[in-house]
């Protein structure tokens, strides 16, 4: 039985198929009698005090705002270590994805935005479809095996990662409340502390979680989002022990951290987020503006951007297609990328929160777009893929998946 549990958690697709069960539960519980215990569990609230510091919030939004901000520091260390020495570190190997990024998330928003012009209420959720899910996305084309290069997986990470770092940003600047002057400046404080540990060189990656947390509890009273938190305390992890016979301390915290998030902190998200009851729907219902415009920035809009962005740059040769990958594949992949889930999911928590014209809507475009998204372009890979192994051989570290 244990050896049967390491084995599906070293499958590149294990975590997909993990969200796809708290998927599926949430759905069912939401379509069940027991729907009623589902929105109390959700609605529990908890509180924690410190003298007068006291955070009090429902059980959704402990994992929205507190367990997804573990989700946003793993990001912030893959991408300081993706920038240092991974495959952010060179101009030649990141424009492709980095061009091909900006435009799946600038194509969808603005199939988002076609739709929902002129309604200022729903037009709030532009962002939602410019998100890719990373463990999605790398589950479903780990389906195809050895058929798959690793040149394409690659890509596909890198521009997943680009593409997280871009969704930051969006929740950093258009997703943030009014702000907290008090608050402002304790985790400006707090900031200070972490410049100070790099600056002595501390390697000790408990001193950066101790005021990571603290970070975290600055900036949720601030009025900036929680996650933001995880995000700048990661970037502060030094990358290198400075004695190298160690292990790297953000290597090692990496590792520790990926099996929770993956199989725990994405899986519960999905649980508290992806119910949609199913009680009088009909057809009609995803054409209303903010489910439709969200499906069809999924599975349009984002081949469509990745797409266009990328052939001038291959086709005028300021890039190369990667290798072993002929146009069909590139467009399969093109096509995984509208598998938005957790990304478009959290976003769509932060436009619409409890209330309001698509407060529950955005979930049904974001499982419908998604679900097609990831049909289209793992049946485009089938058929344009090599029916044998794939013969390229970069670095194994392409064969990790991301969280």
């Amino acid at each position: 039985m244990l050896d049967t549990i390491r084995k599906f958690l070293h499958l590149e697709a294990a975590s997909a198929i993990l969200l796809l069960v708290g998927t599926a539960l949430a759905m069912i519980l939401v379509n069940s009698p027991a729907h009623g215990y589902y929105d109390a569990l959700l609605n529990l609230r908890a509180a924690v005090s410190l003298g007068e510091l006291s955070i009090d919030k429902p059980l959704l939004l402990w994992i929205n705002d507190g367990l997804m901000a573990l989700f946003f520091f793993l990001v912030g260390l893959e991408i300081k270590r993706e920038v240092m020495e991974g495959e952010l570190s060179s101009p030649a190997q990141i424009v492709l994805p980095a061009v091909a990024a900006v435009g799946g998330m600038a194509v969808p928003a603005l199939f988002y935005a076609a739709v929902n012009w002129g309604d200022p209420a729903t037009l709030r959720g532009w962002a939602i479809p410019s998100a890719t899910d990373i463990a999605f996305a790398l589950g479903v084309l780990s389906l195809l095996g050895r058929r798959v290069p690793v040149a394409l997986k690659l890509f596909l990470l890198t521009l997943a990662i680009i593409d997280d770092l871009g969704a930051i940003v969006i929740i950093a600047l258009f997703y943030t409340a009014e702000l907290s002057t008090p608050s402002f400046v304790a985790a400006g404080i707090i900031l200070s502390a972490l410049v100070l540990l790099k600056l002595f060189r501390v390697t000790r990656t408990t001193a950066y979680l101790v005021l990571g947390f603290a970070l975290w509890a600055a900036v949720l009273k601030s009025g900036v989002h929680a996650t933001i938190a995880g995000v700048v305390a990661a970037l502060f992890v030094p990358l290198r022990s400075q004695n190298p016979e160690e292990p790297s301390p953000l290597r090692r915290l990496e590792e520790d951290l990926h099996h929770t998030v993956a199989f725990g902190v994405l899986p519960l998200f999905a649980f508290a987020n992806a119910g949609v009851s199913l009680s009088g729907l009909s057809p009609a219902a995803l054409l209303g503006p903010v489910p439709l415009g969200v499906a069809l920035g999924l599975v349009l809009g984002k081949p469509i951007g990745v797409l266009l962005f990328s052939w001038p740059l291959i086709r005028f040769g300021f890039a190369r297609m990667p290798g072993g990958v002929s146009w069909g594949a590139f467009a399969g992949v093109a096509m995984l990328c509208g598998i938005g889930f957790t990304m478009s999911l959290f976003i769509g928590s932060l436009a619409f929160e409890e209330s309001g014209p698509g407060a529950l809507s955005y979930r049904l475009g974001i499982l419908v777009g998604s679900g097609i998204s990831a049909i289209a372009g793992l049946t485009v890979l089938a058929l344009t893929l090599p029916r044998t192994a794939a013969t390229d051989d970069p670095p194994a570290r392409a064969e990790a998946a991301a969280p």
